[in-house]
């Protein structure tokens, strides 16, 4: 079977690179990508998948059917969306939406799904189990996989896999992490209410830019304290806002930033955690507060019975030295993770990166991706599926 799926995928290979081209020259926002939505539901209707448009607002949905009816439904998930970031990388397919590019590789991502969606229709009759693929809007806002699964994308799914370029990683390479992918991220916002005054006479006022300069420094100091440092946490303030002239005592400052964990028992204490120093700070001077604190996503956690069959098709396909086993998870996020909470996943890192130049990070405007890495994720994706259903030791009857 992996030969043939290697077979299938170099001679698809040529419409993936167009594909790709296509999507990178005509990126999207969040929950603007209705052009996007229409040219996946083309691809897919075109090898014999029926397409559902506005699937989560923006998104689509295909499914390809198994050969038995009742056998497990496996779920691949890609994101769609770009990001506000001119382009600054010369490509001859680069951005042609002013301001907007496709900086995280979401572009890599839909250009896969599309392309296992077009193998695994060619084997149709050989996969017992039935393909759900998601396309999924507003991954950058943390929005669209909520309204993915608000529409019942996840239904009847007993699994479910997804990808995410890297570049540090060679083009062709494969990145494996088991356990924590990603953080978890959240959005704080603490507002600091005191009582305005003269600059001249700090005496008779409560400064509540002096105070909140306590607390953000405060909260860095006290991490490393109080939090067990195997389990790491980032908090940044990342926006300061108050203040209305400089001889004037400000009478609140708003304070905003993202906090970042990787271990769910963490992320459960810090709301807490966070409003006690606060308290213990603003108290003692008489000024008043307000901490709120907001729950994004989640961290991917992946799970290790997927994650071993993706490893062990990754290695059978391209050889052991071309996988690697990610020692370090990264406090960026996902929002992924909340298809884990109602069905076990995992996500793999695909590599994307040149050997011999300058590898920008993801969200920079020179980010560029090395297309060799298509095929290997549409290999990698399409033969971890067949694998899946292989290892079900006995359908429902």
């Amino acid at each position: 079977m992996l030969s043939r799926i290697k077979a299938i995928a170099a001679k698809i290979s040529p419409r993936l690179i167009e594909i790709y081209h296509h999507l990178h020259s005509h990126p999207e926002l969040s929950g603007q990508e209705y052009q996007t939505a229409a040219y996946v539901a083309g691809v897919v209707s075109s090898c014999g998948l029926q397409a559902q448009e506005l699937v989560g607002k923006t998104g689509v949905v295909a499914e390809l059917k198994g050969t038995h009816p009742k056998a497990h439904r496996l779920a691949i998930r890609t994101d769609m969306d770009a990001l506000p970031i001119p382009e600054q990388t010369n490509l001859p397919h680069a951005s042609n939406q002013l301001g907007i590019m496709h900086a995280c590789g979401h572009d890599i991502h839909t250009t896969v799904g599309l392309g296992t969606a077009m193998l695994l229709a060619e084997l149709a009759e050989e996969l017992p189990g039935t393909t759900r693929f998601i396309f999924q809007p507003a991954e950058e806002t943390a929005q669209g996989a909520r309204w993915m699964i608000n529409d019942g994308v996840m239904e009847n799914v007993a699994a479910i896999l997804g990808l995410h370029v890297f570049p540090t990683i060679l083009g062709g390479d494969i990145g494996i992490r088991y356990g924590a992918l990603t953080a978890a991220a959240d959005d704080l916002e603490i507002i600091i209410i005191g009582e305005s005054g003269h600059g001249a006479r700090p005496h008779e006022a409560i400064d509540a830019i002096w105070i909140a300069a306590q607390v953000v420094t405060t909260l860095q100091q006290a991490i490393s304290r109080t939090h067990n440092p195997l389990r790491p946490v980032v908090l940044t303030i990342g926006q300061i806002l108050g203040g209305r002239a400089p001889n004037v005592i400000a009478s609140q400052v708003k304070l905003l930033g993202t906090v970042r964990s990787l271990h769910p028992e963490t992320s459960e204490e810090l709301p807490a955690w966070i409003e006690k120093i606060v308290a213990a700070i603003c108290q003692p001077y008489g000024a008043q507060y307000e901490v709120n604190y907001q729950r994004r996503v989640p961290s991917v956690q992946n799970d290790a019975a997927l994650t071993q069959i993706v490893e062990a098709a990754a290695q059978e396909a391209w050889g052991s030295d071309r996988v690697q086993i990610l020692l370090e998870p990264s406090l960026g996020a996902e929002d992924f993770s909340l298809y884990l909470d109602q069905a076990p996943g995992t996500m793999f890192r695909l590599g994307v990166g040149f050997p011999d130049r300058t590898n920008y990070p993801l969200h920079h405007p020179k980010f560029e991706v090395n297309e060799a890495a298509i095929v290997t994720g549409v290999v990698t994706m399409a033969y971890a599926a067949h694998q899946y259903w292989q290892q079900q030791k006995a359908l429902p009857e």
